[in-house]
């Protein structure tokens, strides 16, 4: 969320950021909001210094016995306590209307995020190996002949309807390997504190990560209330929620793996075979709290990380920077990362990572204090997949996928999977 005090002092530059996203100036209606909302208060503080003055002067006009004027005066200050009580529900109002608007008004892009209006204007920053071509037609990792019994997309529609699918056997096996492997890379090797989170939450950390109020379509709630997350940014973040920490302990950099949800609205006929677009998936999420001159180095770090699972697994990939139009509601920054998908052809999203400035510690009153004694200042916070399992389960099948239907497996999940390097055609473990 932004300062209004920000938006007050220079609405232009505020405006020609906000155009950079493809939207139109609105500082004029926030900064209305804010006038009325200042206006209420500062009727409500000079109803009070009447208020306070006539009390005082009661007293003095019923020592000297003057009933008329005793009598006028106290009138005065039940009308002055009345007003108050009513300007002070106004002034209330206001503020709830300011901060309602000022919750939809996105993140400002960095200068450095390149302008343009979709996924076709993002600038490539770098690519990792070259992508696989095999010398067979490549399937999609549902169509291959060892994934196929492992892979149950119509018991999945039984039990659940589209966009759900039901693992068995070596692909379970597999995702689950991916994901342990992507949690000890992090935390081994990367540094990263290891966190279980609840999937439910409450609607305050929704808002806190900006998934509410806008973006309410997108996520499942329950009928008590609670939300079910669209990741474990949601929770990571929203540990700093209310608090405040010293300069000394940042940043706190953090990992989790979970089950995540999302409605997938508006997605209609996008990737509708397979599992690359679903309800319920699971994600092994990076998020770091940190100061705000180190958060742009900070997301360097955690784009590498990222980029360092696919480097283990030797999966092909790029780097791209999301330009304006593409670039999530609560991101200043963002770096996408494609994997390549042999049965597709092209590169598919594997991860995403954002620098989101203070625009979500605002949003959460997170804070730290730069120096001992130091007024608290909004601390920065940044998120980022690291990766997202199933996706990856995707392209390590696609890209070890063998003419005769089996799947040979990277080796660095030799381990998980008890010695074992390969799916046959038959869909076992060998």
């Amino acid at each position: 969320m932004h300062d209004i005090r920000m938006i007050r002092e220079n609405p232009a530059a505020f405006d020609t950021a906000l155009a950079r996203r493809g939207l139109e100036p609105i500082s004029p209606s926030l900064l209305a909001l804010d006038e009325a909302r200042r206006a209420k208060i500062l009727a409500s503080e000079t109803a009070l210094a009447e208020q306070n003055r006539a009390s005082k002067e009661v007293g003095a006009a019923k020592a000297r016995g003057d009933d008329a004027e005793f009598e006028r005066l106290r009138a005065l200050v039940a009308e002055k306590k009345a007003e108050i009580a009513r300007l002070s529900l106004e002034a209330d109002a206001e503020d709830k209307a300011l901060k309602d608007a000022l919750s939809r008004v996105p993140n400002l892009p960095l200068a450095e995020v390149p302008e343009g209006k979709d996924e076709e204007d993002n600038v490539e920053i770098r690519k990792w190996g070259e992508p696989k071509l095999l010398p067979f037609a490549a399937k999609e990792h549902f169509d291959i002949a060892g994934v196929k019994p492992g892979m149950d997309f119509e018991t999945a529609a039984k039990l659940s309807g589209a966009r759900f699918v039901v693992l068995k056997g070596a692909v379970i096996r597999l995702h689950r390997a991916l994901a342990q492997f992507m949690i000890d890379t992090h935390v081994d090797e990367h540094g990263l504190t290891e966190v279980w989170t609840p999937v439910l939450v409450k609607s305050e950390a929704m808002f806190g990560t900006n998934q509410l109020p806008k973006f309410s379509e997108d996520s499942y709630q329950t009928t008590n209330g609670w939300w079910l997350i669209p990741t474990s940014e949601v929770t990571l973040t929203n540990s700093a929620a209310g608090e405040i920490y010293e300069a000394g302990a940042l940043p706190l950099r953090m990992t989790a793996h979970t089950q995540c949800f999302r409605s997938e609205a508006g997605s209609a006929g996008k990737d509708t075979t397979g599992m690359l677009r679903q309800h319920q998936f699971e994600k092994v999420e990076m998020v770091t709290l940190c100061t705000p001159e180190t958060a742009l180095s900070e997301h360097e770090r955690m784009t590498a990380q990222a980029e360092a699972i696919l480097q283990k697994l030797g999966l092909a990939y790029r780097t791209v920077m999301l330009c304006t139009g593409d670039m999530g509601f609560g991101a200043q920054k963002t770096h996408d990362i494609e994997v390549w998908l042999p049965g597709q052809g092209r590169y598919r999203e594997i991860s995403s990572v954002s620098t989101c400035g203070q625009f979500q510690a605002r949003r959460m009153n997170a804070r730290y204090r730069p120096a001992e004694g130091a007024k608290p200042e909004f601390l920065a916070t940044l998120n980022g997949s690291g990766l997202a399992v199933g996706r990856c389960l995707i392209a390590v099948l696609e890209n070890g996928q063998q003419e005769d239907g089996s799947v040979e497996i990277p080796a660095v999940l030799h381990r998980y999977l008890g010695g074992k390097t390969r799916i046959s055609a038959a869909g076992a473990l060998e």
